[in-house]
């Protein structure tokens, strides 16, 4: 499963991002007494306990406004709840029950989601009393926290991770290798992933945003057990006009999270754009296994040089990830689907790969002496020694004896000359320095 998320919802002025901003650690939304100062959702990351998951701040419900703008926040507000797995409704304590708060509950029962119910702004323990009231809207027990003071919110966040699975399905996840197919509206994401299961699961049209959420399918193959994640297209925010579009934006960034390979497909027709630069950036952050496939590669007129054109053209938009491998395809006529899976388990199989601790020292001694570091502020770096601390994806540890003089430049050659001496074709690798006095 994804990371659960969290949309926090209630009308104008309650208290919504105050209490977004001390649940994700930092001030992002914009907190004021002015009501609709939040006209968006605006997401982070949180954890508690043992959960990590995203939390949604979303524009304020007022039910009866015909205000164009309260309307439009209106729904933002729906389209989070629904695609949030658990709701927190906050309301005013010191305002007591209004008929806006009435509104806002009857749409969350409606949605059949779990609604942790908190009263805001009880600055004082001797104040319970105003919580009573809000029994009356039928949703649940009430808690009184106050957001601004920190109040009461382990006991709500305490509430809220109650709804999250500790789903069996993480269990049987972990047997499958994890592919999240990403890339802008119709560039064929659904008929790639239908080609391959040989049948229609996925949703195919035309129309740009059919897939509204991560869609997962189940395969088992000569190359293992897979798991086609089919994720919503992204566009250019200014080209959002669904608001339910924006919120696909988290769920492709979940999939990212939760993959072991993400393949970015584009189309052979069009241009690669700012915006798949910059989700499969956030892969390539986390060092994922990645591939990246041309489909509608039958409607291109070809010669000797076309391959090769391309994948200069891509290649420089994508020039922080050169080890990832290209495939030009068709997933309308088939041509060369039958080369993904292999192509992804490959990839797969280097980003699980493991280097022996004696192999690595020696190819990391050679180097140094092929190549000596740069002095750093009259220091030169030493390594002393390396070892790999996990796979999924590689991660080794440097001990040297000052991690500030590793200088960039450096550290790439050591990539590099990682990358030269074992295969890491399609996927990112990760390399820490720590001190080891001499």
């Amino acid at each position: 499963m994804g990371k659960p998320i969290v949309a926090i919802v209630g009308r104008p002025n309650v208290g919504k991002s105050t209490l977004f901003n001390k649940l994700a650690g930092k001030r992002i939304s914009i907190v004021e007494d002015t009501p609709g100062v939040t006209r968006d959702r605006v997401y982070a990351e949180a954890e508690w306990l043992k959960y990590n998951f995203t939390i949604i701040d979303t524009g304020g419900i007022e039910p009866e406004s015909t205000d164009v703008i309260i309307s439009q926040m209106r729904r933002q507000a729906q389209v989070a709840v629904e695609t949030a797995d658990t709701i927190i409704f906050i309301v005013d304590g010191k305002e007591g029950v209004t008929a806006a708060d009435r509104e806002v509950a009857q749409m969350l029962r409606k949605s059949k989601k779990p609604v942790v119910l908190v009263v805001n702004k009880i600055d004082n323990i001797n104040q319970n009393d105003y919580v009573y009231e809000f029994y009356n809207l039928g949703i649940g027990e009430p808690m009184a926290i106050s957001a601004s003071q920190a109040l009461g919110l382990g006991d709500m966040l305490d509430k809220v991770v109650e709804n999250f699975k500790d789903d069996e399905d993480d269990d049987i996840d972990s047997e499958y290798i994890k592919i999240a197919f990403i890339g802008k509206p119709n560039v064929g994401k659904s008929s790639l992933i239908n080609k391959l299961l040989g049948e229609e699961r996925v949703i195919v049209s035309d129309i740009p945003g059919t897939t509204r959420d991560a869609i997962d399918s189940y395969l088992e193959t000569d190359y293992g057990k897979l798991l086609l994640i089919d994720t919503a297209g992204l566009r250019k925010k200014s080209k959002v006009k669904e608001e339910i579009e924006r919120y696909s934006v988290i769920r492709t960034y979940t999939a990212i999270e939760r993959a072991d390979v993400c393949v970015l497909i584009l189309d052979a027709v069009h241009s690669i754009s700012e915006q798949d630069e910059k989700i499969i950036g956030y892969a390539h952050e986390l060092s994922k296994s990645i591939m990246v496939i041309i489909n509608k590669w039958d409607l291109i007129d070809k010669d000797t040089k076309t391959v090769n054109k391309y994948k200069t053209e891509i290649g420089t938009s994508l020039s922080f990830m050169p080890y990832a491998p290209y495939l030009f395809i068709s997933a309308k006529t088939g041509q060369r689907v039958n080369k993904v899976l292999q192509l992804i388990k490959e990839c797969y199989d280097n980003y699980c790969k493991k280097i022996k601790t004696g192999v690595l020292n020696d190819i990391i001694s050679k180097a140094v002496m092929m190549k000596e570091p740069p002095v750093i502020l009259g220091k030169r770096l030493k390594i002393y020694y390396v070892t790999q601390i996990g796979n999924k994806p590689p991660t080794f540890v440097f001990f040297v004896n000052d991690p500030s003089c590793v200088h960039f430049s450096y550290r790439r050659y050591i990539e590099n000359q990682l990358r030269d001496n074992f295969d890491f074709t399609g996927t990112g690798i990760k390399l820490e320095f720590r001190e080891r006095k001499e």
